[in-house]
């Protein structure tokens, strides 16, 4: 197979991609996984090239550097100690940069590593600043990164009016594109004047085992945020997202965070027995395991739970047949027949809301849950909502696929 190279190791290996950027403020965004081969981080690995020129770095949720662990909780600016420039937080005082932090650059060189689903906040991130550079007058450079999850594209798609910090449009839950191609699509459908060059990577193979998406035997996984520490949590991740919204535990707390769901008070092996008697071709390309589990912080903390843990990382898993937003929506289905009354979804703040039920900002309109709490309806009644939606995404998406 031969060797990936990201949009970032291409830009510090290539003097001629570099040229253009010769003698202009230079702004990084950027996370922990923001690394390149050889495992420095993009503004350390930038920042020694003495022709390049660091005004300014950006960080998203979590932080440049990766310092807080939970979700909601917001990052300080600072300047960075090493190359005394400002950094600024887009998970702070404010989301969307201000005309002060915009002025502060030329060039905008984005560097984020996305795990393929549409909640996760650095998709909107992105949104933010081409829209603010396109305000302002900015150059914005994209260094690509694989998406981990691959090609496969699943769930429905955002309604009008639910756009949120965790929706940055009508795009389904697994939209299969990497940050590039999701950025041309930003800048096409917002109809954005900018100047936005896409660095692509090189030997990119999003069909080709084990990986199917990342290169597993090639690069090492470094969390782009606390609670996705390996790539069967990014598989997992379009449908156990969900739980964030519920009262479930979602695995927070254990070792194996968004791999896993569960609650003091279920019956994992009845849950598992019913999902498998409603819609078991919503099971396949994975094994699931009923388990126990006690997390040591967030929900359900020092209680032994019961759950179900979801294993994508052996010979049984196959790619194309496995559907995480499917599994995950027949499980919440399935606790609601066995357990009618059952507490599930969860009413809190989530991601600067405070009207709107998390689980249905989190799925980008009420469909989902609406379904969920509907004893009439079928497994074939979300399916056929949901293939109208993935076949409406497999045509648009087709016009800014790069690889």
């Amino acid at each position: 197979m031969p060797a990936i190279e990201f949009g970032l190791d291409r830009l510090l290996k290539d003097p001629q991609l570099r040229k253009p950027l010769l003698g202009r403020r230079l702004a990084l965004v950027a996370h922990p996984a923001s690394v390149s081969a050889d495992l420095r981080h993009a503004l350390d690995a930038l920042g020694a090239l003495p022709e390049l020129r660091l005004s300014a770095a950006f960080g998203p949720q979590h932080g440049l550097r990766g310092d807080k662990q939970d979700n909601m909780v917001e990052s300080p600016d600072f300047v960075d100690p090493a190359h005394g420039i400002p950094i600024f937080s887009l998970y702070g005082e404010v989301r969307r940069p201000t005309s002060a932090m915009m002025d502060s650059f030329d060039v905008l060189l984005i560097d984020l590593q996305d795990l393929g689903c549409r909640i996760y906040t650095f998709i909107t991130t992105l949104r933010y600043l081409l829209e603010a550079a396109a305000e302002h007058g900015k150059e914005v450079w994209i260094l690509d990164r694989p998406n981990p999850a691959g090609r496969p594209l699943e769930g429905l798609l955002l309604r009008p009016g639910w756009e949120s910090f965790v929706g940055a449009g009508p795009l389904p839950m697994r939209h299969g594109l990497t940050m590039g191609e999701l950025a041309g699509w930003f800048v096409t459908t917002l109809d954005l004047d900018i100047e936005c060059t896409v660095i692509t990577m090189h030997d990119w193979a999003p069909t080709t085992a084990p990986g199917y998406g990342w290169p597993s035997e090639q690069r090492s996984w470094i969390n782009p945020s606390p609670n996705a520490p390996n790539l069967s949590m990014a598989r997992c991740y379009a449908g156990t997202v969900m739980l964030e919204g519920t009262t479930l535990s979602e695995g927070r707390g254990t070792t194996r965070p968004l791999e896993l769901f569960g609650a003091p008070d279920i019956d994992a092996e009845q849950l598992l027995k019913t999902m498998h008697a409603l819609a078991p071709d919503w099971l396949l390309g994975c094994r699931l395991r009923a388990c126990c589990f006690e997390p040591t912080f967030h929900k359900h903390a020092g209680k032994l739970c019961q759950g179900i843990q979801i294993h994508v990382d052996d010979a049984h898993y196959q790619h194309s047949r496995f559907r995480p937003w499917r599994l995950q929506s027949l499980a919440f289905k399935a606790l609601r027949q066995v357990q009618a009354d059952y507490p599930l979804w969860r009413d809190f703040p989530y991601e600067y809301e405070h009207e709107r039920l998390a689980i249905d900002l989190i799925n980008g309109s009420p469909l989902l849950r609406e379904w969920v709490d509907d004893p009439a309806a079928t497994p074939a009644d979300l399916d056929a909502l949901s293939r109208a939606d993935e076949e409406l995404w497999e045509e648009e998406r087709q016009a800014y696929l790069l690889y």
